[in-house]
This record gives structure tokens, sequence and C-alpha cells, in this order.
């Protein structure tokens, strides 16, 4: 990881992670699928997985998934929810040091958190734990910030009251970066529309997942609720605001 605080910037959300974070849409697992020959009988080590929403995905779609994830609190809400599947374990490490053996996975996947890693030692690490011919899938929801009045105020409420928000926000590799990254085993690039509806109270829990989100105890927090709220009944249609995003996955073999 580029910075071991990042580990810890989510302990004390994990409850609105669980309840408010998007999922991912279903055409991403569908395209590995259909694309890149990958199937249910490959082995995933969700790298980075967080309360375990993209390990899910893989779950059920019959994978066996290994979650690797550093952060404690979330490691244990990932093994409240899904630890009655006999194919899921979850596992403390980090994207360069996942504890897994010598190519013992078929395809890492890594959801959101790519961003924390370090690069080199994330790409070492991966071709240690990936079989001959495996693969990695790095993908995100990346928050659209000006196609309606909604996602434009928002990201103007985020500028104004985020704590550190400029200096971690949207910090996803572009194409050339993730091109770059893979090198000669880059495979290719996908996209695909998502979305959340979501009423007041899921709103307000989805801006408390986010690590720049102020806490109640700060100064900015009161004011950026009323302006949430007053953002929403602006934009609200049927008591619903559409939160979007570009789902973008990026696959390859990591030599």
């Amino acid at each position: 990881m580029k910075d071991l605080r990042s580990t810890e910037r989510f302990s004390d959300r994990v409850a609105d992670y669980v309840r408010y974070r998007p999922d991912y849409p279903a055409a991403l697992l569908e395209s590995l699928h259909a694309t890149q020959g990958v199937t249910p009988e490959w082995r995933v080590a969700d790298v980075g997985a967080g309360t375990g929403i993209s390990s899910k995905m893989f779950l059920d779609a019959g994978h066996s998934v290994t979650a690797v994830e550093p952060n404690a609190a979330m490691r244990s809400a990932a093994l409240e929810w899904l630890g009655g599947n006999p194919k899921f374990k979850a596992v403390d490490g980090r994207a360069d040091a996942t504890t897994l053996a010598d190519d013992s996975v078929d395809l890492v996947s890594v959801a959101q958190a790519f961003h924390w890693f370090d690069p080199a030692a994330t790409r070492r690490e991966f071709h240690r734990i990936l079989r001959p011919g495996g693969l990695a899938a790095i993908y995100w929801n990346s928050r659209r910030l000006t196609s309606t009045p909604f996602l434009v105020g928002y990201e103007a409420l985020l500028q104004t009251y985020g704590t550190d928000y400029t200096s971690v926000a949207e910090r996803y590799g572009d194409e050339p970066r993730m091109r770059e990254w893979f090198g000669e085993g880059w495979r290719g690039t996908a996209e695909f529309d998502h979305c959340q509806l979501l009423d007041f109270d899921a709103l307000r829990g989805r801006l408390m997942s986010s690590s720049y989100a102020p806490k109640p105890d700060h100064p900015n927090h009161e004011p950026m609720m009323a302006a949430l709220r007053k953002l929403f009944d602006e934009c609200a249609v049927n008591g619903r605001i559409s939160f979007d995003y570009d789902t973008r996955v990026y696959v390859g073999e990591v030599l």
C-alpha cells in the first residue's frame, strides 16, 4: 500500500459502507466470462475486498473466493455477511503481501481499492500468486460528475465540505496508465453503466461511507448535511435521486 494509514481509513465507517456502497453491474462478470475465458471454476483472490461487495458477486456466480483485506473491521463485516458460504474465506493481507501461496489463484479481482496500492509491489505479488495464464481484473465505479444537476451539486458539496477530498478522490487510473501497469499482459478494457436509486437516508449513508466526509464531531458536518438536504429536495424525483456511475474494468495477465 502507498500509505499504511489507508488500511484504516474506513474503520469507523463500516456500517455505512456495508449498507450504502454500490455493488457492480452484472454485465461486468458476464463480460469476464464471455470475453476472457473466465469460468466459475476459477479460484478468485479478491484483494482489498473490504466488506465483501465484490466477493459476493463472484460467489453468486459459483467461484471460490479468498478475500484479502487488511482492515480488521471490514474483514469482520465480510465474514459476518459471507462466512456461511463454504466457498468463501477471508485473510489478513495486503496487495503487496497477500499471504497466499505461489500460483494459487486463477483470477485476481481488485474493486475500488487499486488506487491505494503501491503499483510495483502489487504487480510483483499478483505475478507470484497467479497461476500461469491467470488474469487480473481491476475495476471500479467512477461517479459521474456533471451529467445531472444532482451530480454537479454533489461534487460541489464534496469540494466545499470534504476533509481531504481533493487529495484522495477519483484517483483511479485511466486506460493509458493501466495499459502501462499490465504491460505485455494487457488483454483489454470494458465500460458499463451503473447507478443507485437512493432516498435521503440512503444518500446520507452513501456520503458518510466516504473517508473524506466529515464526521459529526467535525465543524463541517452539520453544514454539509444541510447542503445535502437542500440538494436532495431540489433534485429528487418521486423521493429518490439517481447516483450514477461509469464502471470500468481492465483485464490482463501479470507477467
